[in-house]
């Protein structure tokens, strides 16, 4: 663990605390920064702070840099569903069930140990966990994912991520019938205050925009397409519980009674558009729904007959 401690010149006057560390701390990137704050690493006059605070003239800044947690990422013999690759990006479309990468508690079966099976030319911006990682789903989300196979690669699908020029579109299953055709939730995330693990709607939380458009209603559910503008943490789930509307299946956001036996929520990133780092082209890769999700909606369908 190492302690950093600044006091605030007049320079940094008016400055966000996330990115006058990301200026102190030249090897963390702003993002990381974020995270600290979030998890309550960085105080300012020895309070706990939101990534969005202003600092004054004299203010005392204290941030505490974790030690690396060594886990070892073996290459494992795992299938993977393959829609493109170059030299440069490889797109995959990631099954329900399947965590991302690796981390205290879960350190194989995941999609980072099927894919240094596959190819060990990854980018190494995330580090030795999360190799070639720009973007997440959650483990019972399935859908469409990039992964950098560089480091240059890495950086121009990041900025994308960063300035929301980058597709991405889910398909999910929620609860009740929406009345309104389309719609855009605008409220903001954060940790949920006094459940860690959860992410909740937040005053002072991070911008999070979610636009939904209905695609089909059933009796008592309804098929819904988002839109992600931002790609906070459980976005989707959260914006459509915010609204009264969560996912079907969801184990943390939504009904504590389901009606079907699922492995977690009905939320598929069905597409995902990106300019290749390279070439400039615009690329835009589409799958269909798993059959999991389609035998309830076939359900639904029958019951309106």
């Amino acid at each position: 663990m190492k302690e950093h401690n600044y006091i605030v010149d007049v320079a940094y006057n008016g400055l966000r605390i996330d990115k006058f560390l990301s200026i102190s701390m030249e090897d963390k990137s702003r993002s990381y920064i974020q995270g600290l704050i979030e998890d309550e690493a960085v105080k300012v006059n020895n309070k706990i702070v939101k990534s969005n605070y202003k600092l004054k003239t004299g203010d005392v800044v204290e941030a505490v840099i974790p030690d690396p947690v060594e886990l070892s990422v073996e290459a494992e013999d795992i299938p993977l569903e393959i829609l493109y690759e170059d030299s440069d990006v490889l797109v995959v479309n990631k099954p329900q069930g399947m965590v991302v990468h690796p981390a205290a508690g879960n350190q194989s079966g995941t999609l980072v140990n099927a894919i240094l099976n596959h190819c060990s030319d990854l980018s190494g911006i995330n580090g030795v966990i999360r190799p070639g990682i720009v973007h997440r789903i959650d483990k019972d989300t399935s859908g469409v994912l990039v992964i950098a196979k560089n480091d240059n690669s890495h950086n121009k699908l990041a900025e994308q991520l960063k300035d929301h020029s980058m597709t991405r579109v889910y398909m999910a299953l929620v609860e009740g019938v929406l009345k309104a055709d389309e719609g855009t939730v605008d409220a903001p995330l954060a940790r949920h205050p006094i459940e860690r693990k959860k992410i909740a709607v937040v005053k002072d939380g991070r911008r999070a925009v979610t636009h939904y458009k209905v695609v089909e209603r059933f009796n008592n559910a309804t098929l819904v397409e988002c839109r992600l503008e931002t790609g906070r943490t459980h976005q989707i789930r959260v914006h459509m519980a915010h609204i009264g509307h969560p996912l079907v299946g969801d184990p943390v956001y939504g009904y504590r009674k389901q009606r079907f036996r699922l492995e977690g929520q009905l939320l598929h990133a069905r597409l995902l558009g990106f300019i290749h780092p390279t070439t400039g082209e615009y690329m835009e890769f589409e799958t269909p729904l798993p059959d999991y999700f389609k035998k309830v909606i076939e359900i639904l369908r029958k019951e309106l007959k």
